[in-house]
């Protein structure tokens, strides 16, 4: 398993922060490997993703979730193995952190030589500098769900 961890500091109140995070279907808009999902319940999304040319699909279930801390998954199905976590944290009332924590067991040749240099800390370190202009120059949240999805 490669555990990555990164954070990015956002012109953008925790709240908006994480409303943005929860709507799952524009991630398309922010993270490159990513070509859909679909969200087909409140914990459950479809994930169709192309990384290094590689297309694969999965599916994601929501393990735990708390309005303006904390979004944690696990995939349950598909081409690949991952589980993550992403926390917010308030550094003032226009400015927020956001932390990745993610855990993947890379598959083949390719992914194996991309852990070991560190492609994958660089795709998220990249994606978060993403998120981080969306949701700045959008001004605002696209959407939210805001449930509590306990442990």
């Amino acid at each position: 398993m490669v555990q990555l961890f990164e954070t990015i500091d956002v012109d953008v109140p925790v709240r908006t922060a994480y409303n943005q995070w929860t709507q799952f279907e524009s991630f398309p808009q922010f993270l490159d490997e990513v070509e859909s999902i679909t969200q087909t319940s409140d914990t459950l999304t479809h994930w169709v993703v192309k990384v290094g040319g590689i297309r694969r699909e999965f599916d994601a279930e929501i393990t735990e979730q708390h309005p303006d801390e904390r979004v944690a998954w696990t995939s349950t199905g598909g081409d690949t193995e991952h589980a993550g976590v992403v926390t917010f944290h308030k550094l003032s009332d226009t400015t927020s952190r956001v932390a990745v924590q993610l855990d993947w067991a890379p598959e083949g040749l390719a992914e194996r030589l991309g852990a070991l240099v560190g492609a994958g800390g660089h795709a998220v370190k990249k994606d978060l500098k993403n998120f981080k202009e969306f949701i700045e120059t959008q001004g605002g949240e696209t959407g939210a769900w805001r449930g509590d999805v306990d442990a």
